[in-house]
């Protein structure tokens, strides 16, 4: 059944950065990768305005040629620039996501960040109607990721050594059409392996990943502060999810409410913060005349100089606590300045 260019471009526009459109036209290697990119990050998805009617045009004539196995001595394609750009970032946000969910494994450097990198170069290779040597890409990985054992920056050389070996070995893939359910099923399963180990980390990291959150967002608005007017729009923006709550309920709650949650975040301390009160042996309760009480007494306490016998450990303490004092008052100056 051939494809309809207008069906193509109402699926773009409806779900286009989830796949729709591709998934409507067999391309399930682009489908995945929009998924997982969201569209391509929002780039490729609008780029696909343009090239819609190539892939319609794409999808009809392999179905005509189906029954037909392309001869072994075809030549392989060419490599395009795009491709070959995208197969690097994608092979580095792979990356980046399995040092963030998966870095705690014993064997990440050695097997489970190159086989991430590797499965993000492989799944924008297969793009289309080409595809590359997956096994060829995931050894040189692995080779590229031993030498940057460690690494936090690992994953852009590890994606840049496997991508020009997925682009040495670039070949067009077998006509083979199936059906709906079992491309749906394999979409599936590479949605939830991509997501699991993220939602592991999440739920496994509740505490961390709030911090960070209030800390994202507190550290946003602050940088605004000498604007208020945009510093006023951040705020009706992080807001805009309750008002549409109470569009979609009838409008149950007050915005109040949701108002004092949002300061209830800006106002929690930081992991950061946290560690500082515990230096200075502070509660959270604690009022700045306390903070710089403590302080005091703390840094003459551990002053090098009246530690002789001790001067490393002085010396270690001492630093610690200055620093802690600088980051709770840099707490007070931000909340005075709002």
């Amino acid at each position: 059944m051939a494809k309809k260019i207008m069906i193509t471009y109402a699926l773009w526009a409806i779900g286009g950065p989830l796949g729709l459109h591709h998934i409507y036209l067999g391309r399930d290697s682009h489908a995945l990768l929009w998924i997982l990119t969201f569209g391509g990050f929002g780039l490729g998805w609008a780029r696909e305005f343009f090239r819609i009617p190539s892939y319609v045009n794409e999808a009809n004539h392999a179905a005509d040629r189906a029954p037909v196995r392309r001869p072994q001595a075809t030549p392989p394609p060419p490599v395009g620039l795009i491709r070959f750009a995208g197969q690097i970032c994608v092979g580095i946000y792979f990356g980046s996501v399995a040092l963030i969910s998966l870095s705690s494994l014993s064997f990440f450097y050695f097997l489970v960040l190159p086989l991430s990198v590797a499965t993000g170069i492989h799944l924008v290779s297969s793009v289309g109607q080409q595809t590359s040597h997956l096994q060829k890409t995931l050894i040189t990985c692995i080779i590229t990721s031993s030498i940057f054992y460690g690494s936090n920056l690992s994953p852009l050389p590890i994606s840049i050594a496997g991508s020009v070996t997925a682009a040495q070995h670039i070949t067009f893939k077998p006509l083979r059409p199936e059906p709906l359910g079992p491309r749906l099923y394999r979409l599936s399963l590479g949605v939830l392996a991509f997501s699991a180990p993220l939602g592991y980390c999440a739920f496994h990291n509740t505490t961390a990943t709030l911090y960070y959150i209030s800390d994202c967002i507190a550290a946003l608005l602050d940088f605004f502060w000498f604007i208020p007017w945009l510093k006023g729009l951040l705020e009706y923006f992080l807001l805009l999810p309750y008002r549409l709550l109470c569009v979609l309920t009838g409008g149950g709650f007050y915005e109040e409410s949701w108002r004092k949650v949002l300061e209830i975040i800006l106002n929690e301390y930081s992991k950061k913060e946290m560690e500082a009160l515990k230096i200075l042996s502070l509660s959270e309760e604690a009022s700045q005349e306390e903070v710089t009480r403590s302080y005091r007494e703390l840094a003459k306490l551990w002053h090098p100089d009246h530690n002789p016998k001790r001067q490393a450990e002085a010396q270690k303490m001492f630093i610690q606590i200055q620093e802690a004092y600088e980051i709770l008052l840099n707490r007070r100056k931000t909340k005075r300045r709002q």
